[in-house]
C-alpha cells in the first residue's frame, strides 16, 4: 500500500512561481478504504488516482471537476461526483453524483440567460454519455 494523497488539484499562482492552494481531489477509493489491514482506521478524503487524466473547467470563481473512479463512501450510494472548488482557497462548495466517473472535460454554454455545465462520463455499465446540469 502506498502513503496517500492518491490524487491532488493544485492551484499555481504563476506569476510567482508558488502553490496557492492543494486538495486531495476525490473520495479515497474503495479497495483502499475497504482493506483488511485497514478495519477500524478512520481515513481522510485521500484524492484517487488517474485525475490527471480527468480535464477540468476553470470559471471566474470555480474549479470544477469531475472524479475518475467510482466509489461508495458510507452515507452515500456508489458512483462518481463532479465537484467544484473555490478557486481561492481551494474549498469545496459544491459535489453532484454522477452514476459512473468523468471521461471528458467539462463545458458550460447558456440558453435564455441560464448556465449549464455538461460532463461526459464511461465506465461500467455506461459506455458514454452526456449529462447537462443547469446551475442556479
Amino acid at each position: 500500500m502506498v502513503k496517500p494523497p492518491y490524487g491532488i488539484l493544485t492551484a499555481l499562482n504563476l506569476d510567482r512561481g508558488e502553490i496557492v492552494w492543494q486538495v486531495p481531489h476525490g473520495d479515497t477509493p474503495d479497495y483502499i478504504r475497504n482493506h483488511p489491514a485497514l478495519k477500524g482506521v478512520n481515513i481522510p478524503k485521500t484524492g484517487q488516482p488517474g485525475t490527471s487524466g480527468v480535464g477540468l473547467m476553470v470559471t471566474r470563481t470555480l474549479v470544477v471537476m469531475g472524479d475518475a473512479q467510482t466509489t461508495a463512501p458510507p452515507g452515500r450510494p456508489r458512483g462518481a461526483m463532479l465537484r467544484a472548488y473555490d478557486k481561492k482557497t481551494g474549498a469545496e462548495v459544491g459535489a453532484l453524483l454522477m452514476p459512473a466517473p468523468q471521461s471528458g472535460s467539462p463545458m458550460t454554454y447558456m440558453v435564455d440567460g441560464k448556465q449549464y455545465i455538461v460532463v461526459a462520463i464511461s465506465g461500467g455499465p455506461y459506455s458514454g454519455e452526456y449529462l447537462a446540469f443547469a446551475l442556479p
